[in-house]
């Protein structure tokens, strides 16, 4: 049995996120999304965790369930986990680094929330709160409180706030960690990356590879998921604990789950894929990046720098391309050439395939309202995406929108970069270009 597991999320609580991520709203549309076990976000924040105490019980150890809900193999859990920004100087160079937090329970987050609060961190202003420890100590005080806690470096490479952040990150994590280095089992890809690119680095060969939304809103969980698998078929969810996830995120060979796979967004549609200048509308890639350098051409202000740069500047060279396959649903899958992580897949949004097909943007009625038929018929997003028979969803929602899911399905579609903060723009289907969008396709020397 295999379950989806969403766990980085933000709430109500946090800046720009939607008053909709609240714990019954965000249940709600894990069920539409086919996500089994969500972030609660933001423990940190105590008028949320407040809320968390009130709203959730336990099901399982480190698991919770809403309270008086239904109770099903679909019901979401969640998982305790809380998105901290560390914002130090390092090395005479200032850092900004974010880390989830994994808590086993609810009293080890105010355990941490307690020390938290004696080092000057003030918990109430944001759900994602700003401290002045590096993290090293954060990962001191979060182990000191509880080993079966986890800290796992968030959305790993963005420019700005990450573990390799061209502007303020590291070049490893032994010299973002120190002596808690080997107790990092994981990093988080973000929307920027996707496994092949961390199959590169060297130091992640013995860790695995996460994929987790960062969604502020609900209609964004499970943009990116990571898959577990149950080893034992006779198993289900519900013998499933928080202890568990640790060990499969872990790899332990005695652990009951596994990583099967990992939904991940194309990472050219992330904010921060290439090298660019958003102000400008410039943008380049990693190779004219290198013969260019990283002063805009337009503003002679600093480039930043973007992530499929960052990465070839880290990676082991002439590491082999990765390998592909597709499955009887015609399914692109993308494999480790070195046969150490699992296989990912990646897709677009359900509501986007949608509003392109429909010619009417993300958020019209009639994009909704066609979602909403489609998920409620055909089981829930991921499984229209990734399982269904396209003859099905041809019958319920047209032979434009079968076409643009066999297409994403299969890898035929273009993607206008994202950078510098500016997400890439997905096209399905080949059409006009706006004059920015041509700007953008000559700057790269790319053919649309």
């Amino acid at each position: 049995m295999e379950f989806v597991a969403d766990l980085h999320l933000h709430s109500k609580y946090s800046r720009a996120v939607s008053r909709d991520m609240n714990l019954e709203t965000m249940a709600f549309w894990a069920e539409k999304k086919g996500l089994n076990i969500l972030s609660t976000g933001d423990w940190t924040h105590p008028l949320w965790l407040r809320e968390i105490k009130q709203e959730l019980v336990e099901e399982t150890q480190g698991l919770f369930k809403i309270k008086n809900g239904k109770s099903n193999l679909k019901s979401p859990l969640f998982l305790l986990s809380v998105e901290i920004s560390s914002i130090y100087t390092q090395g005479g160079k200032v850092r900004r680094i974010h880390n989830l937090v994994f808590s086993p329970s609810i009293n080890v987050c105010e355990k941490i929330n307690a020390e938290l609060i004696k080092r000057a961190a003030n918990l109430s202003s944001d759900g994602r709160p700003i401290i002045g420890l590096s993290s090293e100590s954060l990962a001191d005080l979060v182990f000191s409180i509880d080993k079966e806690a986890m800290v796992i470096p968030c959305h790993a490479w963005t420019p700005w706030f990450s573990l390799y952040g061209s502007n303020s990150g590291f070049d490893s994590i032994d010299e973002c960690f120190g002596k808690f280095a080997d107790k990092i089992y994981g990093v988080e890809t973000g929307l920027s990356s996707d496994p092949y690119m961390n199959w590169q680095i060297k130091e992640l060969n013995t860790r695995s590879i996460l994929s987790f939304s960062d969604a502020h809103s609900p209609a964004k969980m499970g943009r990116e998921a990571t898959v577990f698998k149950i080893k034992d078929d006779k198993s289900n969810l519900k013998s499933i604990n928080y202890n568990e996830i640790r060990l499969a995120i872990m790899q332990d060979k005695k652990a009951k789950l596994k990583i099967a796979y990992t939904i991940e967004f194309y990472p050219e549609e992330g904010k921060y894929h290439f090298t660019g200048h958003r102000n400008c509308s410039y943008v380049q890639t990693p190779d004219q990046t290198r013969k260019n350098g990283t002063i805009c051409p337009k503003c002679k202000r600093p480039l930043t720098v973007g992530v499929m740069h960052r990465v070839e500047d880290l990676a082991k060279k002439d590491f082999p391309k990765e390998l592909t396959k597709y499955n009887s649903n015609d399914i692109k899958w993308n494999l480790d050439p070195k046969k150490i992580h699992p296989p990912f897949v990646k897709l677009v949004p359900l509501n986007e395939i949608i509003a392109e097909a429909l010619g009417s943007g993300v958020a019209s009625l009639k994009v909704k309202d066609l979602y909403d038929k489609l998920v409620l018929t055909l089981g829930n997003e991921l499984n229209v995406l990734l399982h269904e028979n396209l003859g099905r969803i041809e019958k319920e929602a047209g032979i434009k929108v079968a076409e643009g899911i066999k297409k994403v399905r299969s890898g035929d579609i273009d993607i206008l970069p994202g950078f510098d903060g500016q997400y890439g723009i997905v096209k399905i289907w080949k059409e006009e270009l706006s004059k920015k969008e041509n700007d953008i396709t000559s700057q790269l020397g790319i053919d649309f």
